[in-house]
């Protein structure tokens, strides 16, 4: 090896080690470098794809090959900065105390404070900049859950934890109560190794998802996930599913809370991830009383935004069929039965029947 071939492995080893305390100083919890090697998860999400189990997730597909080769999405990509920042805001027994509450909504706990994209896609873009007073000039783009990115398979390359039989990812020191962000860049950083599984024999996971999703280990059907249905579906919630989904209005934790690893988890320090409005455990008749524009007011910088106020009041009328029934749930149910939403009016028919109530 030439002496300048070792000054410059010499040069990239010292700025990865920069590079991994900037980020902590930016308040991630911790930072890897992934080869972006994805021969295996490409064949593995063809065939999930091929068994239509991303539902109507088209955008799964749309881009061929660009989500498991990141040199397509990104021409020049050498590695991939892999970061993960923890979200949880209350310890996770007092989240499962909410499960299926007879009148209070379950949220997703990574959707109660401000949205995630931002927060991260803003510190990873100053991470950049850090790198780029470095070195100068150098090729690279920030992603947040935003394009074609294998981000679990590229953060267990950069060693930040395996992915667990529920398909998220799982860290020993952590549990899986966090977000992950990349920067996609040219530079020839040394990487890390990848993450042994250690979720062993355990199936706890698998035996408490409320719908059957985890159809066996390490295999996810979305169709089934009620985070697909209350995020991602903009139709109507099947039947089949709706008694299941019990109280939560906004995506589903069960698979984390009942995760052993989640033992290990560390609260958030991030103040932006604070609950807003209540939705730590909001009353499930009150969150189906906002108007639209009540609604957008309080969902202003917040992932559930996305999801739209007609599918908000989908989702909260399947919780009201399932919540205890008392005056104020059949009356916040009837005030939408005559909504100019059909896919609303279904679900609330559906509510009131399970109560055995008339929509007058």
């Amino acid at each position: 090896m030439s002496s300048e071939s070792t000054d410059n492995t010499t040069s990239m080893r010292r700025l990865a080690e920069r590079i991994r305390a900037w980020a902590e100083e930016l308040g991630f919890q911790q930072c890897g470098i992934a080869k972006p090697e994805l021969a295996e998860d490409e064949g593995r999400l063809a065939r999930w794809l091929a068994d239509g189990r991303h539902g109507t997730m088209h955008y799964m597909a749309k881009h061929g090959t660009r989500r498991s080769r990141p040199a397509e999405l990104v021409p020049g990509t050498a590695r991939v900065l892999c970061v993960r920042m923890d979200y949880l805001p209350e310890p996770s027994a007092d989240a499962r105390r909410l499960l299926d509450h007879p009148s209070r909504a379950y949220v997703s706990r990574y959707a109660l404070g401000r949205d995630y994209h931002k927060v991260l896609r803003r510190r990873l873009q100053r991470l950049a900049e850090r790198i780029r007073g470095e070195v100068g000039e150098f090729g690279y783009r920030v992603f947040v859950d935003s394009a074609p990115v294998l981000e679990k398979p590229l953060a267990r390359n950069a060693g930040l934890g395996w992915i667990g039989k529920h398909t998220n990812l799982l860290n020993r020191d952590a549990g899986s109560w966090f977000f992950l962000g990349e920067i996609y860049t040219d530079l020839p950083l040394p990487a890390d190794e990848a993450v042994s599984d250690h979720c062993g024999t355990c199936r706890a996971c698998i035996d408490v998802c409320p719908t059957g999703a985890i159809t066996a280990p390490y295999e996810l059907d979305a169709r089934r996930c009620i985070s697909y249905l209350t995020i991602e579906l903009r139709g109507a919630i099947p039947r089949e599913f709706r008694a299941a989904i019990g109280n939560r209005i906004y995506g589903c934790d069960d698979c984390q809370l009942f995760c052993p690893w989640n033992k290990f988890a560390q609260l958030t320090r991030e103040a932006d991830f604070a609950p807003r409005h209540g939705l730590d455990g909001i009353s499930l008749a009150e969150a189906f009383g906002w108007d639209e524009q009540e609604w957008l007011g309080r969902m202003q910088g917040s992932a559930i935004r996305r999801i739209g106020h007609e599918c908000w009041l989908r989702n909260v009328a399947v919780a009201l069929g399932n919540a205890e029934r008392t005056d104020a749930v059949i009356e916040a149910l009837r005030a939408r039965a005559h909504h100019p939403s059909a896919m609303v009016r279904e679900h609330v028919e559906w509510a009131l029947g399970r109560h055995g109530a008339a929509p007058a």
